[in-house]
C-alpha cells in the first residue's frame, strides 16, 4: 500500500508516519502537514488510503473528505483523532475505520486490514456461455465474443468478431436485461452493442453512429447523450472531482 498522512501537528505526522512504515503491508507513507497540501498530492500521485486527522486550521479533515467523496474514486479514508465526537459525522463520510490517539500499533493495524478487506477485487463473474445451432450442429457462444446484438423479431442475431454471427430465439430486451451489468448497452431499438468493443463514436449532421468491429451502427437521438456519458466514464476520463 501506498498511504497520504495529514495531520497539522508534526509530533503526531512523525509517530503516525513510523507507525505506518513498520507496517509491512505499507511500502511507502507520504506525509503532508496540511488539507490543502494533501489535496495537490492526491491531484498528483494515486494512493491506496489517507490517514487524516479531524481538527486543523483552515481545511478540516472532515471537510477534506467530503471533498475527496467527490472524486471519481474516492481513496479510503481511515481518520486518526483525539476527539470521539466526530465518528457519527466520519462515518456518514464513508470511513473505513476512525482511529483514536494516542494511536497503538495493532489498532493501526487493524485500520490498515480493513483498507485492505474494503479494496479487495470482487470475483469476475462467470463468462456467461449461449447455445446456438448451426446445420445440426450446437456450439456454445462465450457472451464476451459477442460485439453486438440485432434484433429479429422475438428472436435476436448475435454478432461476433470476423462477421460471424448467430440467431438465438432469445428477445432483445431479455438479453439488454441480462447484459447490462456485464457491459452491453441499447444503442437503438434494434440494436445493444458491446461497450469494450465500440472504437468510435461519430456525430454527422445530427446523426450519431458508432464503429464496432468495423460495423457502423446507428445511434437513436434518445440513447446518443447517454451513450457518450456512460463511455466517458468507461474510459476514466472524466473529471475527477
Amino acid at each position: 500500500m501506498k498511504v497520504l498522512v495529514v495531520d497539522d501537528e508534526r509530533p503526531a505526522l512523525d509517530e503516525l508516519t513510523f507507525l505506518l512504515e513498520r507496517d509491512p503491508r505499507v511500502h511507502e507513507v507520504v506525509a503532508t502537514d496540511s488539507a490543502t497540501e494533501a489535496l495537490r498530492v492526491l491531484q498528483e500521485t494515486d494512493v491506496d488510503a489517507v490517514f487524516l486527522d479531524i481538527q486543523m486550521p483552515g481545511l478540516t479533515g472532515l471537510e477534506l473528505a467530503q471533498v475527496l467523496s467527490r472524486f471519481r474514486t474516492p481513496p479510503p479514508i481511515v481518520f486518526v483523532t483525539a476527539h470521539d465526537e466526530h465518528a457519527v459525522d466520519a462515518f456518514d463520510l464513508r470511513a473505513v475505520d476512525y482511529v483514536l490517539k494516542p494511536v497503538r500499533q495493532e489498532r493501526l493495524a487493524e485500520a490498515v486490514r480493513r483498507v485492505l478487506a474494503g479494496s479487495a477485487k470482487p470475483a469476475e463473474p462467470a463468462d456467461e456461455q449461449i447455445p446456438v445451432e448451426r446445420g445440426g450442429v450446437t456450439r456454445f457462444v462465450r457472451r464476451s465474443e459477442v460485439r453486438y446484438v440485432e434484433a429479429q423479431g422475438d428472436y435476436a442475431r448475435l454478432h461476433l468478431g470476423g462477421g460471424e454471427a448467430y440467431l438465438v430465439r432469445i428477445p432483445i430486451s431479455t438479453l439488454e436485461e441480462e447484459w447490462q451489468p456485464h457491459g452491453f448497452w441499447r444503442i437503438h431499438r434494434s440494436l445493444l452493442v458491446a461497450l469494450e468493443h465500440v472504437d468510435e463514436i461519430r456525430t454527422e449532421l445530427g446523426r450519431c453512429t458508432v464503429l464496432v468491429d468495423g460495423v457502423e451502427l446507428p445511434v437513436a437521438r434518445r440513447h446518443t447523450r447517454e451513450l457518450r456519458d456512460v463511455l466517458v466514464r468507461r474510459s476514466g476520463k472524466g473529471p475527477a472531482g
